[in-house]
């Protein structure tokens, strides 16, 4: 028969206490707690110091009171961010060169609401048709009462707003889309 050692007196580990062992104790939760407290406190003060300017637009809402007739633009189309801009292009040498951009408020107008401007005499009865004939629909910058700049607009899918399409947004009714 094979031997055995001798048993061993090894004395009793002493008992840990469930605090010390946590790696979460009380110690390390109020650290946590104060730096997510301290956390929100930041985050109001800098939202309580946001200011709506035209240099700082924080929200479509800021670009929907600045539309020219924002009563009007609401109700018949939707405010917008003009860009105008020029693009000259030489060919010897080949250079491409664009004029510093001005951006205004306007309106864009849906393409079932255009005859309100035909009915104001702010276009004529051959600029709508010209314009529907392509499936376009109008734009205006300035007050619609103190002749406003019009022209005929042709709305771009080509390039999609890629944020839209992220997880979590939600879906954009079809018909905001649409003009």
């Amino acid at each position: 028969m094979p031997r055995r050692p001798p048993p061993r007196n090894v004395p009793p580990r002493p008992a840990r206490s469930a605090a010390s062992t946590s790696p979460m104790n009380s110690t390390t939760l109020a650290v946590l707690g104060g730096v997510f407290i301290l956390g929100i406190g930041v985050g109001v003060a800098f939202s309580k110091t946001t200011t709506l300017a035209p240099e700082n637009v924080a929200s479509t809402q800021f670009i929907d009171q600045s539309a020219p007739n924002p009563e009007l633009c609401v109700q018949y189309g939707a405010s917008a961010i003009v860009v105008d801009s020029r693009v000259f292009v030489t060919f010897n040498p080949f250079n491409v060169f664009v004029s510093q951009p001005v951006m205004q408020p306007g309106c864009v107008v849906r393409a079932n609401n255009i005859g309100l401007l035909e009915q104001r005499k702010l276009i004529t009865g051959d600029q709508l048709r010209e314009c529907r004939q392509r499936l376009n629909t109008f734009g205006f910058t300035g007050s619609i009462e103190n002749s406003p700049k019009i022209n005929c607009l042709y709305q771009s899918n080509a390039d999609q707003n890629l944020f839209l399409g992220m997880p979590g947004l939600g879906n954009n009714p079809s018909e905001t889309n649409n003009f």
